[in-house]
């Protein structure tokens, strides 16, 4: 049975959930409104490998639904023109959550996004983050929640390249994956199909690929 918090965390993501067999094209408010960084997401859609729901903007069903109908197999690259935004880029991979982050040891401290010394990336976020920083307090890797609606959280990690290797990431994920899991909401986490460090990452974190899915349409 899947956990009520992702239920829920998908339902008011998507504009519904579950769905019956085969692609479903539907409408919902939150494609045109700005997500958690200030930025629309103006397409998004998670498929279990069975069924998926592709969420856009109301104004947007009929021709996304035509043209999944139509070119099924264009449907991805078609589907920025599709919302408007023909610029923009699409984003696919894996979609995983957690509800049992791996027991490594906490590596992080939880900071304000405008502390000194962060990366641009930490400073979308208007919650504290999880750094980790040399002895010097210069940084070397961070982790940032997404928080998408009360349900559902989804975590954001980078490292500097020359702290790579050494674990930071997956510590980070699975350390703000308990901070999620004790607010009452899920941990998710999403990386590009190709992006083999992330997936590592995500594994031994604990998040496993249970082969589900997630794309959409986003800002550069």
């Amino acid at each position: 049975m899947l956990d009520r918090r992702l239920h829920l965390h998908l339902a008011t993501w998507l504009g519904q959930w579950p769905a019956g067999p085969g692609l479903h094209v539907v409408g919902s408010y939150r494609r045109a409104r700005p997500a958690w960084d200030g930025r629309l997401r103006p397409a998004l859609a998670v498929d279990t490998g069975r069924s998926a729901v592709l969420s856009v903007a109301p104004d947007r069903v009929d021709a996304v639904r035509a043209l999944a109908h139509g070119r099924p197999g264009r449907l991805l690259g078609a589907l920025p023109e599709a919302v408007g935004l023909p610029e923009w880029c699409v984003h696919d991979g894996p979609f995983r959550w957690s509800l049992s982050p791996a027991p490594l040891p906490d590596v992080g401290e939880w900071t304000a996004p405008t502390a000194p010394g962060l990366p641009p990336w930490l400073r979308l976020f208007d919650r504290p983050v999880l750094v980790v920083r040399d002895a010097d307090g210069a940084y070397l890797a961070g982790a940032g929640i997404k928080r998408h609606d009360a349900y559902g959280r989804e975590l954001a990690v980078g490292t500097v390249p020359a702290a790579r290797g050494h674990g930071l990431a997956r510590r980070l994920v699975a350390q703000a994956a308990r901070r999620v899991l004790d607010e009452g909401a899920v941990p998710t986490y999403l990386h590009e199909r190709d992006n083999l460090a992330s997936a590592r990452v995500a594994d031994a974190a604990g998040f496993p690929d249970r082969g589900w899915r997630a794309y959409g349409v986003y800002p550069r």
